[in-house]
């Protein structure tokens, strides 16, 4: 990933906080029929290796299983907010006019080598984990065993598990942190002008544009 200085981002703990509040990921994978891609929700364990392990599960008739059981090295990217930048909202359009639009975007790109698990404890714990971290904080959250366990039994039968012990990531917050201070205030003030679902881009500009951000 293309990463200039002013939006790297390797801090470990960061990276991971991006997966749990964005755990839908885009899995992709090479094999005998190319590139494959689909978007599974996953789960961060932060101390199942040195740069945490991510687990996973997915139909058993999905196309990519195959990919998954060759063993060969997947990479699970994580998208968080993004938003267009128009430069109306630079103080320096105002100053010389040399100014473009962009796009601001917080991801983490993963890599690692895919195990896949089969076993139905696996899978019963994945799928419990999963939802009580979602269903956590409603008042009346479900559970796996809410359902019938000869249901639940069932639809394990179609699904297969991955584990995937992370050997490298990487983080890129392009937040408009190469603007100057009065260019940020602008995109910050902006984006909050545009409505609720810009407001997390609006809070990431003012958190990274603070030092030390």
């Amino acid at each position: 990933m293309y990463r200039p200085p002013a939006f790297r981002e390797d801090r470990l703990d960061v990276m991971h906080d991006l997966i749990r509040k964005h755990p839908l990921a885009m899995l992709v994978t090479g094999g005998e029929h190319g590139l494959m891609a689909n978007l599974i929700p996953f789960e961060i364990d932060p101390g199942a290796s040195s740069n945490g392990t991510l687990r996973a599960h997915l139909a058993k008739a999905n196309d990519q299983v195959a990919a998954l059981q060759a063993g060969a090295e997947a990479m699970i990217i994580f998208q968080g907010p993004n938003t267009y930048v128009t430069p109306s909202w630079y103080a320096t359009k105002r100053e010389h006019g040399k100014v473009v639009p962009t796009w601001n975007y917080v991801v983490v790109q993963a890599w690692g080598t895919p195990h896949v698990e089969d076993g139905a404890d696996w899978l019963r714990r994945q799928i419990g984990s999963l939802t009580r971290t979602h269903e956590a904080g409603r008042a009346q959250p479900w559970s796996v065993e809410d359902a019938p366990d000869n249901f639940i039994a069932g639809q394990i039968k179609g699904i297969i598990g991955i584990e995937i012990p992370i050997t490298r990531i990487e983080g890129k917050w392009k937040v408009s942190q190469n603007r100057a201070e009065a260019d940020r205030t602008g995109v910050a003030d902006g984006l909050r002008r545009e409505g609720p679902e810009s407001e997390a881009m609006a809070r990431i500009v003012d958190e990274r544009g603070k030092p030390g951000g």
